[in-house]
């Protein structure tokens, strides 16, 4: 989902539900992410730092609702990149483990980050808190100062695993 005009950028999501396990979970813990979006930034016209929060929900089924986060974008070798412009406009990826949140832990592509705990008591948030993570993408000032216009898009694969 693109838009035309000065700069546009749009991040599409997939969200992976983990069911394995890293080697210090038991084999019966689960974790599920739900409730992505889409992130459309619309027509960017300042280079002011640009940025776009969700609530999610993040669900972890170990004793202690820890879960670790892994992102992964759509540029080389799993960067955090939007194409289709004229050069690549890179991003960041935060993430938080309480909702409503607009700032948090910054991911590094490809890699797991841990120590994110859920407050979720049900898979999808349909009982206790409807949220329980918050995810936030940044597109900063000092890319967009020497970015050129064009339309920009890209995909964002997150994938959450118990601790």
């Amino acid at each position: 989902m693109t838009y035309g005009g000065f700069l546009s950028a749009a991040l599409l999501l997939g969200g992976l539900a983990a069911v394995a396990s890293p080697t210090s979970a038991r084999a019966a813990d689960k974790a599920r992410l739900s409730d992505l979006a889409d992130i459309s930034f619309g027509l960017i016209t300042s280079v002011g730092d640009q940025s776009v929060s969700q609530s999610v929900c993040a669900f972890s089924s170990s004793n202690t609702g820890g879960y670790s986060v892994t992102a992964i974008g759509s540029g080389a070798s799993g960067s955090f990149e939007l194409s289709g412009g004229p050069a690549p406009l890179p991003y960041d990826v935060l993430w938080a483990s309480a909702a409503n949140q607009a700032s948090g832990t910054a991911l590094v592509a490809s890699a797991p980050t841990p120590g994110f705990v859920s407050t979720a008591s049900q898979q999808t948030c349909n009982s206790g808190p409807s949220s329980s993570g918050s995810l936030t993408v940044v597109i900063r000032s000092s890319t967009l100062s020497s970015a050129r216009a064009g339309n920009y898009a890209g995909t964002l694969e997150l994938t959450i695993a118990p601790e």
